[in-house]
């Protein structure tokens, strides 16, 4: 079984990858490969697409690389493989995101990405530890309880159209989406590879995880 993290110049790979090998070694025994390859999204167990700065920067990356948005499709949509999107890589499965004009996203998950509403007290970028409010159990979030803490950098928020596919929240002066998800495919606001106990435990659980 092998674990693809996409590698098209957006994210901090070699700190997914370690959390992601470390989950793997003490849990699943999976292979987790770091890849540009779309012929080795395609034949993935496993498809995680991390993500760090703007919306459209990171769309354009990956559609860049010849042929990886059809392999997502069909790995993703056609064979129903599981797939984790972190942060950016998250807000791209939306429907649009607002981000320095409006740009589409897959339209996997139905919503938009907009900006965070600046509050008293409450700094954009949203940056540090906050905590979770579980809204909806799921397989991925096994273990992971309401008031678990995780680590958060983003100045967008994803508001899904479908309040059910918002699996968790945070407070940052109003309820921020923190995981979405519906079918094979979840998402992250938050970075679990920054997020130690709780990041760890979700990476173990996505890796075990057989929607």
């Amino acid at each position: 079984m092998t674990t693809v993290i996409i590698d098209y110049g957006s994210g901090n790979l070699r700190s997914a990858a370690k959390a992601f090998e470390r989950a793997a070694r003490e849990n699943s025994g999976e292979t987790v490969a770091v890849s540009a390859s779309p012929d080795a999204v395609r034949s993935a167990d496993r498809v995680v697409l991390p993500g760090v700065g703007a919306f459209a920067d990171c769309r354009a990356g990956l559609l860049a690389l010849d042929g990886m948005a059809d392999a997502l499709e069909t790995a993703v949509i056609v064979e129903g493989r599981p797939f984790l999107g972190i942060c950016v890589g998250m807000q791209l499965m939306a429907t649009r995101g607002l981000e320095h004009g409006t740009h589409d996203g897959f339209d996997w998950v139905p919503g938009t990405v907009e900006a965070l509403t600046p509050a008293p007290g409450r700094p954009v970028p949203h940056m540090g530890w906050n905590d979770l409010d579980i809204r909806h159990r799921h397989p991925v979030l096994a273990g992971v309880e309401t008031g678990a803490h995780a680590y958060f950098v983003h100045s967008y928020a994803f508001h899904a159209t479908d309040p059910a596919q918002v699996l968790a929240e945070t407070d940052y002066g109003s309820p921020v989406a923190a995981v979405i998800g519906r079918d094979n495919m979840i998402g992250t606001q938050f970075h679990p590879e920054k997020s130690q106990e709780t990041g760890l435990r979700f990476i173990a659980n996505f890796l075990s995880w057989a929607p």
